[in-house]
């Protein structure tokens, strides 16, 4: 079947296409994206402003433009973190289903992580035994352990790149101060989880997720994105540390010079890579291997898991 999935992050809006089965690959049909940044879009009194919501509205309106272009014969949309905590998200989502024809579904925070670890368990398999796995995003970061496709803990965080990024610094490069007062505030906020975490046992594989940490990955050194999905990339806990401060020290033009870094998201990632240093010194994470898949894929998979398989009637198969 050919499948629609329609995503509203804190950073992108995504429409993504795939063609895919019950225990099949997912393989990406088509993709159109809009950095949107809705986190930008809030107010002091934590509303999405009116263009923030015109400009989601237009997007929505011409994702479904394209989905029926494409044939998709089903369209999944959910929303996260920008629109889950702002004080009016439920009233725009229903005056975009009213604009729109389409249900967005708000994801939890809970949920957020427990679908990104379902994408990292697919992708990496059964044989990575315990993983930990983490997803730095525009509004959250998530962080989920488990030996099954089910995480025996998942937790998510207000720490998103965008989010920290914006109520923390005011120049560009930050100020020593900023940068440091934000470090305090990462790294108390992650450590309160920490002991709920690890209490489950100590991980046998340690992965990463998000743009973010991709961008982090390849300019510590790894393997650029025109080399495939199928290329191992890792980041290293002693890259992180010498990165993180470097990038706090440079403007957003310089880092967007840096290998694999946008535009869009160079602003960010000074503060995205704080939080990833954080999380790799106290959960005390050497390496970190970067899976392609993250919570996009995750509610393809779940949503796939729902359908009938073409083995349900095979003759002899239990019913």
């Amino acid at each position: 079947m050919r499948l629609g999935v329609l995503d509203i992050g804190s950073n992108t809006v995504h429409l993504l296409v795939v063609d895919a089965h019950r225990g099949a690959r997912p393989i990406p049909a088509y993709s159109h994206k809009v950095d949107l940044r809705l986190t930008e879009h809030l107010g002091k009194d934590n509303r999405l402003g009116k263009q923030g919501i015109e400009r989601l509205g237009d997007f929505v309106q011409e994702a479904v433009g394209l989905a029926e272009d494409k044939g998709v014969e089903d369209l999944v949309a959910f929303a996260t973190s920008a629109v889950r905590e702002a004080a009016n998200g439920e009233d725009v989502l229903a005056e975009i289903d009213a604009r729109c024809g389409v249900h967005i579904q708000v994801l939890s925070g809970h949920d957020e992580a427990r679908l990104t670890f379902l994408a990292v368990r697919r992708w990496f398999g059964w044989s990575s035994g315990r993983m930990l796995a983490f997803d730095i995003g525009g509004g959250s970061l998530e962080i989920a352990a488990g030996v099954d496709e089910e995480p025996d803990v998942a937790v998510s965080l207000p720490l998103g790149a965008g989010r920290l990024t914006r109520d923390w610094f005011t120049g560009d490069p930050p100020s020593a101060d900023e940068v440091r007062k934000l470090r305090r505030h990462v790294r108390t906020e992650i450590a309160r989880t920490v002991g709920d975490i690890v209490r489950f046992g100590e991980p046998d594989r340690a992965v990463a997720t998000s743009k973010t940490f991709k961008q982090l990955a390849r300019i510590a050194g790894a393997a650029p994105s025109s080399e495939g999905p199928y290329v191992s990339r890792s980041l290293f806990r002693q890259d992180m540390a010498d990165w993180a401060v470097k990038l706090t020290t440079m403007g957003s033009a310089e880092r967007a010079l840096l290998p694999g870094v946008s535009e869009g998201r160079a602003m960010q990632l000074a503060a995205g890579a704080l939080v990833a240093d954080a999380v790799m010194d106290l959960f005390e994470v050497d390496r970190l291997d970067v899976c392609p898949w993250a919570l996009r894929e995750g509610v393809i998979l779940r949503r796939l898991d729902l359908l009938p398989g073409r083995y349900d009637q095979s003759p002899g198969m239990p019913k």
